[in-house]
């Protein structure tokens, strides 16, 4: 498969009372603790639990909505992280995603790599399926470390996803 995420398992911290789950996570996971791995047409991309995943989230849960909407088309999504930007253009193909890719700044600074494969294509049900990995350990690790969340729009959002995968 060209589009895998390896989600860890990493450590946690005591949390109190955070804004969102974006906010949560950038609390919940210490610096020096596992990252997660996407694989991206085979070159591997580091995404910090700290600074990474917070930035991705509040774009993430809407993407992964949109893109099972049988009326869906196509998308833009811009990440902004200073170790992980990168612009998607995402076209519906049938019941597959091809997305093309710009690479700004990475982990180990892979950009060039990663700009040479910039097109990617995956199953809609394998690309929602990869990035609920990742939503199940951060729900999971909110749910043990007894986060409350002021704003849970996104953490109901992604249980919903979760609970539609099962």
């Amino acid at each position: 498969m060209n589009f895998r995420l390896q989600a860890g398992n990493p450590e946690t911290l005591k949390v109190g009372p955070a804004d969102d789950m974006a906010d949560a996570s950038g609390q919940m996971y210490p610096m020096e603790t596992e990252d997660v791995i996407l694989f991206w047409n085979r070159v591997p991309v580091r995404l910090e639990y700290r600074y990474d995943i917070p930035v991705l989230l509040d774009d993430l849960i809407p993407l992964l909505e949109e893109v099972q909407d049988p009326g869906f088309s196509q998308t833009q999504v811009h990440w902004g992280s200073d170790t992980f930007s990168t612009e998607w253009n995402i076209v519906r193909d049938g019941d597959s995603l091809r997305i093309d890719s710009r690479w700004d700044s990475t982990h180990g600074s892979y950009e060039f790599l990663l700009n040479d494969r910039s097109q990617l294509t995956v199953g809609i049900a394998a690309f929602v399926a990869e990035w609920l990995k990742l939503l199940r350990r951060i729900t999971s690790d909110l749910i043990i470390c007894h986060v409350r969340l002021e704003d849970d729009d996104i953490a109901v959002r992604a249980k919903a996803l979760l609970s539609k995968s099962s």
